[in-house]
């Protein structure tokens, strides 16, 4: 059994609360205090932007971040490189690489996928990597023991949705609008709504982000889905923060956010 699997098995029922960081920002050094700052406030599974130059999904936030990630020279050998030290001191805690297919094609699939699994990486998704490209990408994952994660948008038809069904693995990531990392106007019913009618397709957990910012957010989407992404909200938390106080800061406020959907 994954450790992604793992986890939803261990929490029987109540819902994952899934954090995503930019990896390198605001620094290099400081990703790895980050990412065992998250457990600390309760992350079930971490979700790790690689940081890219030319992102399609995220929004300001999250892009300024890979900004400055970059201007560190930040690249996928060096997230990978943070895993591997995450991984001296959390065994347990599941790692997500979220980002996109460039920099994987450029290292190939098939070495990507083993030095993936090698420094601890559980699970990939790739934001512009449609189902229909995915097969070779999945099978490197798979046969490395990694899980393909896969966007489901509000669009998503049901010819796609049974798509992302016979590749993804681990846990589907449902985008709760229309709109990029960080945006608002969330429509609470028909999230709910739509992630019922995925369950007829998609046996896997749904884990439901974009636009997350609260803990009453949280707490009200927790009701549908099985488990809550928050991506943009805490990134504004590290970019707000000096280094010395950004892991208790954020500590704190996954701590609100793990309190609310309980």
């Amino acid at each position: 059994m994954s450790r992604i699997a793992a986890c939803f098995a261990r929490l029987s029922g109540a819902k994952a609360l899934i954090p995503f960081i930019t990896a390198g920002d605001p620094s290099p050094g400081l990703t790895v205090e980050l990412m065992h700052g998250l457990v600390d406030g309760g992350a079930d599974i971490i979700e790790l932007g690689v940081p890219f130059s030319d992102p399609m999904a995220d929004g300001p936030v999250i892009q300024k971040a890979s900004e400055r990630a970059l201007a560190h020279g930040v690249g996928l050998k060096d997230v990978l490189a943070m895993v591997a030290e995450f991984r001296q001191h959390n065994a347990d805690t599941p790692v997500v690489l979220m980002g996109y297919l460039n920099p994987v094609f450029s290292m190939g699939y098939a070495e990507f996928a083993r030095a993936a699994a090698e420094a601890g990486v559980d699970g990939v998704l790739t934001v512009d990597c449609p189902p229909q490209e995915a097969g070779e990408l999945s099978a490197a994952l798979k046969a490395s023991a990694l899980d393909p994660v896969f966007l489901i948008a509000p669009t998503t038809t049901d010819a796609r949705v049974a798509e992302i069904a016979a590749h993804a693995s681990g846990y589907v990531y449902y985008v709760s609008l229309n709109g990029v990392t960080g945006a608002g106007h969330l429509d609470i019913d028909a999230v709910a709504g739509k992630i019922a009618a995925l369950r007829h397709h998609i046996r896997l957990p749904i884990g439901v982000g974009f636009g997350i910012r609260d803990a009453e957010t949280a707490r009200a989407l927790s009701a549908a889905a099985d488990a809550i992404i928050v991506g943009s909200r805490l990134v504004q938390e590290i970019e707000a923060a000096t280094e010395q106080t950004a892991k208790e800061q954020l500590t704190r406020l996954v701590a609100s956010l793990k309190a609310a959907i309980r």
